[in-house]
């Protein structure tokens, strides 16, 4: 096992898509930097595109809003909608890849931060989409590989704050 906590795995069930990784880092310090924009401006987003903007507003209602900026200048834009937060065990939030056709799905994502023995922390994300043909679309865009990529950053990120 490394230091950093274990790799990430992935299923799908029905329509959801689940991610889930242990860190070895304490509940708070997960939560800190999976929602705050510094520390998530560093992590986030999908074969090693720079997240350029990083905008959260983590309350009920609030919103977010990151872009990648490809090397071409290319910008992808996701944005959402908190529904849920419940600091340090639970997120809930709505995602649209805003960008035609994606924008036309949006799915829902439950972010659950679970303490365990030690000091280590499990990750669960379950995006559930609205049907299974959004999921398979998601897929095929690179959400699994995103979501896979974006874990192993932030647990390198987490390393390098001590966590």
């Amino acid at each position: 096992m490394s230091p950093i906590g274990t790799k990430a795995t992935v299923r799908v069930e029905d329509k959801t898509l689940i991610v889930e990784r242990v860190f070895h880092a304490p509940r708070e310090l997960v939560w800190e930097a999976w929602t705050t924009p510094k520390h998530v401006s560093r992590w986030w987003g999908h074969g090693g595109v720079p997240l350029h903007v990083c905008e959260i507003d983590l309350r009920v209602g609030g919103s977010y809003r990151y872009v990648q900026r490809g090397e071409n200048g290319m910008e992808f834009p996701f944005i959402g909608r908190y529904r849920e937060v419940v600091k340090p065990e639970r997120l809930v939030y709505t995602m649209v890849f805003d960008m035609e056709p994606y924008n036309q799905h949006e799915s829902v994502t439950t972010d659950t931060f679970e303490a365990l023995e030690d000091g280590k922390t499990r990750l669960t994300m379950r995006t559930e989409y609205d049907s299974v043909e959004a999921l398979q679309a998601s897929v095929a865009s690179g959400a699994e590989q995103g979501a896979i990529a974006s874990m192993e950053r932030f647990a390198e990120h987490l390393a390098g704050m001590g966590g």
